[in-house]
């Protein structure tokens, strides 16, 4: 099956109630206190789900019960009221929870802006393969990179407001694996969480016609193979049409992670642009999923960029 364009959500105004929900690991109560102020300093009104500050009573590193997590995610979605979801943080819980929302009662809800990375990509392969809509590839409103650097913040500013202002995305560093120019529908997210998804009941069988973005943390180069090799033997890039790879933040020595990038991308024959400055790293830049787009792997080395044919909001 060849990826398609999906359906993308409206833009926010000031004004936008938007809801801040924890499908993943419990959050700090600093940060998150830090975070709604930056939003408040926007203009939007965040409003917590109930669950959004628990934590499980047995299992530490989830935000609450799987069932806690999954009704706040779809009851924010549901409630008219809200504009947008926006994540807390990632950590690990959204494979556990995934299955236990509602996507039907979502799906006839509508579309609404959807932000978050690292464990959200399972949420993010939800809404693309369960309810056809675009999301945001963007910093959680808890995480450190969204409150300590600037350009992060504007990258989702900018997006969630004024989506036609971010039309060309990538930090001038981004370099060229494999050159060349491809045009495709935007997916993707943490690897390792993709790689997890192999086998379940919606996960990809096939990639064609699609510009993969990919970024990952803390894993050894050797990790990093295996979560390639899979991918590649499930025919899960299949098809593929280029490659963005963001950050590898905690993956060191990044030679040797440059080194499995092109030995596992390089076989695919496609454009491939490292470093384009989503993900984990010190600017997490908001990249918009199910969209198309056009990544551009210059000959002579970089920058590499990645430009997206429509705004990421409508």
């Amino acid at each position: 099956m060849t990826l398609t364009p999906l359906t993308r959500a409206a833009r926010l105004r000031p004004g936008a109630r938007v809801a801040v929900v924890s499908p993943s690991g419990p959050v700090p109560d600093d940060r998150l206190e830090a975070g709604l102020d930056v939003l408040r300093g926007w203009g939007l009104e965040p409003v917590e789900m109930p669950h959004v500050r628990d934590l499980h009573p047995e299992l530490g590193y989830l935000a609450g019960t799987d069932e806690a997590r999954a009704r706040d995610l779809e009851q924010a979605w549901c409630d008219p009221s809200f504009d947008a979801v926006l994540c807390a943080r990632g950590g690990y819980g959204a494979h556990r929870m995934v299955d236990l929302v509602d996507w039907s009662a979502m799906r006839a809800a509508g579309p609404k802006a959807f932000v978050g990375y690292s464990d959200i990509t399972v949420l993010h392969e939800a809404f693309a393969q369960r309810m056809g809509l675009a999301t945001l590839h963007g910093p959680m409103v808890a995480a450190e990179t969204f409150l300590k650097d600037p350009d992060t913040q504007e990258s989702l500013r900018a997006t969630l407001f004024e989506p036609e202002s971010v039309r060309t995305l990538g930090l001038r560093t981004a370099g060229v694996l494999a050159p060349g120019r491809a045009r495709g529908i935007t997916y993707g997210g943490c690897v390792s969480l993709l790689a997890a998804d192999i086998g379940t009941p919606y996960a990809r069988t096939s990639a064609r016609g699609g510009l993969l973005m990919i970024e990952d943390t803390t894993e050894d180069p050797y990790r990093l193979d295996r979560i390639f090799t899979q991918l590649l033997r499930a025919g899960a890039l299949s098809g593929v049409s280029g490659v963005a790879c963001g950050s590898w933040q905690g993956c060191e020595p990044y030679e040797e992670v440059r080194a499995v990038l092109a030995d596992r991308l390089g076989g695919l024959g496609v454009p491939v642009v490292e470093e384009l400055g989503f993900g984990h790293g010190p600017t997490a830049l908001t990249i918009p999923l199910g969209v198309p787009a056009v990544l551009d792997a210059p000959e002579d080395g970089g920058p590499g960029t990645l430009t997206v044919e429509v705004p990421a909001l409508i």
